[in-house]
């Protein structure tokens, strides 16, 4: 069977390259249904684009790379598109933008695209081979119990990475890049909870607040949440691609009042009142209680000498933790790294050296914030991939 291009991807970015590439194009899942982590994305009702959506917002090794694929293809082109189906959507915090229904909304808009563009789609088909050829890529496939060979001009990447293995994620993409000669630049999990030994917060599960997370390279102002295993939220999420293993953060805890200032303030209006009362009116009683030890959070307001709030304001504004390490794959919701960039051109997402080899989306070492700009960089760069072939076509 011969195809003009086949993508091996029935997600985010495979489907998006998918309504543009042109007649003659396949696209390959091993899942059941297409767009699985679209679907279970934002709570069920995916967190589509960010309206702040910039290169700004991206990590990478060429921080540059993904400035083309973006300025040709932006969040409004795409807000334009669910606009055009019909789908009602709201912002959240940040510019984040959801749908008020359901994900499945989102997966049904780009299967109908694919439709409308003439695309065919292969589900639960499982990859045993992929070569190069004289005419382009022989593809052999598993499908129904039965073996296909596929002959395609254009080969697509789009499997994205090793994020929640439960839903089928591989490292396949890495595995046919280093096949292709194609180099990778490193990959660990990202936007992922951090775990701390000894079930260090354990007693405080469950407890969530404002916050500050810093470390030598960034900071992030979102909701911290203590877990069982240790610490989550979107500011920890945001941090963690920014981490390394054996690395201290700073937690500020009170980060939108000067604590000092605060409390000195308090000590002159209510200086009867115990600390931990005080600090309970601007904390979750559960932590306070927690940091009571810790912090030496004793006696009353008046008690305490401008030395001893401002080491207090301190420890407050800067809690130094050493994560032991984070959940990993398992829940990460993407994977940092990956197909490096200097192997592809920015403008087409296409292999600098073997013709007709497309990588996109997660596959690409470029990663996104917690907050839809992972799948604007997915429909962005497959918007650019596909539109590419199509040219070539």
């Amino acid at each position: 069977m011969t195809y003009e291009t086949v993508i091996l991807g029935a997600g985010a970015a495979g489907m998006m390259c998918a309504t543009r590439s042109g007649a003659g194009t396949l696209v390959i899942d091993h899942a059941k249904a297409p767009g699985e982590k679209i679907r279970i994305s934002g709570g069920g009702r995916c967190n589509f684009t960010n309206m702040y959506a910039s290169p700004e917002n991206y990590l990478s090794q060429n921080p540059h790379f993904c400035k083309s694929a973006m300025a040709r293809y932006t969040q409004w082109d795409f807000i334009e598109l669910v606009d055009r189906h019909g789908i009602a959507w709201h912002e959240k915090t940040l510019g984040q933008l959801f749908c008020d229904g359901s994900a499945k909304q989102i997966v049904a808009m780009l299967v109908q695209e694919m439709q409308a563009a003439g695309a065919e789609l292969w589900l639960q088909t499982s990859i045993t081979s992929v070569d190069r050829t004289a005419e382009g890529y022989r593809i052999k496939v598993t499908r129904e119990g039965q073996t296909t060979t596929l002959n395609a001009r254009n080969l697509v990447l789009a499997t994205g990475g090793k994020s929640i293995p439960k839903m089928g994620a591989t490292g396949l993409a890495y595995d046919l890049a280093r096949q292709f000669d194609l180099p990778l630049t490193d990959t660990r999990p990202a936007l992922v909870p951090f775990t701390f030994s000894e079930d260090r917060f354990k007693a405080l599960a469950g407890v969530a607040l404002p916050a500050r997370l810093s470390n030598d390279r960034t900071s992030f102002d979102e909701a911290l949440l203590f877990t069982h295993r240790g610490l989550s939220g979107p500011s920890v999420l945001q941090l963690s691609s920014y981490w390394r293993e054996g690395e201290q953060i700073s937690v500020n805890l009170i980060p939108e009042t000067p604590v000092f200032d605060l409390l000195r303030s308090q000590r002159q209006e209510a200086g009867r009142k115990a600390l931990t009362t005080e600090l309970a009116r601007h904390l979750p009683g559960r932590l306070v209680d927690f940091l009571a030890p810790e912090f030496d959070l004793n006696g009353r307001l008046a008690d305490q000498s401008d030395a001893a709030l401002r080491n207090l304001s301190d420890r407050l504004e800067n809690w130094p933790l050493t994560p032991s390490g984070s959940e990993g794959y398992r829940t990460a919701e993407v994977t940092l790294g990956g197909i490096d960039t200097d192997a592809l051109s920015s403008k087409t997402m296409e292999s600098k050296t073997i013709p007709g080899l497309y990588a996109i989306g997660e596959a690409v070492d470029v990663t996104g914030w917690l907050g839809g700009y992972n799948f604007q960089w997915a429909w962005a760069s497959g918007v650019a991939a596909g539109s590419a072939i199509a040219a070539r076509s």
